[in-house]
């Protein structure tokens, strides 16, 4: 093979973007599904996060998503089901460069996370040289040069983790920090009610605090106005809902629409009588 051409790592223009403070704008997937994934990537989101903590999706399930997305403008961020250095190694070595790492507490646990994407001596990510990452072996010396375009994000969803914020964002390896409202707001007594003021502004404050530690901040906001406030605290990393939440209430929308027109069409409001 010509070296001019011999493939090279991927650039994680996700990763560059927030280190740049540029503002990304994406999606949750829940339906676990290469064909929703396709569209998904298509539709200009910055980023689509393929979950697998609270979907029923699995390494092989997430490749397949992997391969549907090649060609659209997002870049795929995994969530994994959780904090583990197998299931890490797994989803690193199908190509995901992005990982967004559930329920991380303390320092102890971030530099976990780190530890499972670096290789060693810095960390203990198994060497697979001929894995779907490193081109199936045709990327010469992967593992050198991997690591400078892997992303990793940690989510906030506890009150030991809102403490820990300054420890957690001082971890090198540690690219960006996202607040989970949900768990969080359940966790505080506020279950069911993430919008709620005084969860905005315990949200506000833990972004104005990782934004003073040099890190990017991440949130879900569904919500344009509430969008606008996290984005005004200076979130740059903004999940815009779930692909699961749009088909349903699409679904529910549309059903409905359609199933007055049989007490708004004459004909068949006559035959209704």
């Amino acid at each position: 093979m010509n070296v001019s051409t011999a493939p090279t790592v991927p650039k994680n223009f996700f990763k560059h973007a927030i280190l740049q403070n540029k503002l990304q704008v994406g999606l949750f997937s829940l339906l676990s599904h290469h064909v929703s994934a396709e569209i998904l990537a298509g539709c200009g989101f910055d980023f689509i996060i393929l979950d697998t903590e609270h979907a029923p999706s699995d390494v092989l399930l997430v490749l397949q998503q992997l391969q549907a997305m090649v060609g659209g403008s997002a870049h795929a961020i995994v969530r994994p089901a959780t904090n583990d250095v197998v299931l890490i190694k797994r989803l690193l070595d199908i190509g995901v460069q992005t990982l967004m790492v559930p329920h991380v507490q303390n320092a102890a646990e971030a530099r976990q996370a780190v530890s499972s994407m670096l290789y060693p001596p810095r960390g203990i990510r198994g060497l697979g040289p001929v894995s779907r990452a490193a081109n199936y072996g045709r990327i010469n010396n992967y593992h050198e040069h991997a690591e400078a375009e892997l992303c990793l994000m940690v989510q906030i969803e506890n009150q030991q983790g809102l403490d820990n914020i300054e420890e957690i964002a001082a971890v090198e390896g540690v690219d960006a920090i996202f607040i989970g409202p949900g768990d969080l707001s359940a966790e505080l007594g506020y279950i069911g009610r993430a919008t709620h003021p005084d969860m905005r502004r315990v949200f506000k404050d833990a972004i104005t605090r990782i934004v003073a530690c040099g890190k990017p901040a991440g949130i879900v906001a569904s919500d344009e106005a509430l969008a606008r406030e996290y984005i005004s605290a200076g979130i740059n990393v903004l999940a815009s809902g779930a692909d699961a939440i749009l088909l349903a209430r699409a679904g529910e929308d549309l059903a409905q629409r359609f199933k007055r027109l049989d007490s708004t069409t004459p004909q068949l409001a006559d035959r209704a009588g």
